[in-house]
């Protein structure tokens, strides 16, 4: 589930709720929601967070195990072939 990764990319970072919370523009109470899944992720938190990590959404909502976001040269080249 995403909020799992939301507290993952959270905790590896040694960063607090308020802190993300700060970051993002929302409320503490707001980011708690999504951490524990009462709110469902929006479009454009998700955005903010994968910006915010430097991840892609893909990874926040396990649909890879990479971590950093793609590399567009690759993603060109397999546009082109």
């Amino acid at each position: 589930m995403a909020m799992n990764r939301l507290k993952e990319l959270r905790e590896s970072n040694d960063l607090m709720q308020r802190e993300v919370a700060k970051a993002l523009g929302i409320t503490q109470r707001n980011y708690s929601y999504f951490e524990t899944g009462h709110t469902i992720l929006t479009e454009d938190i998700l955005i903010k967070i994968a910006n915010f990590y430097e991840t892609s959404i893909d990874y926040i909502l396990y649909q890879t195990d990479v971590r950093k976001r793609y590399d567009k040269s690759v993603i060109k080249e397999k546009i082109i072939a």
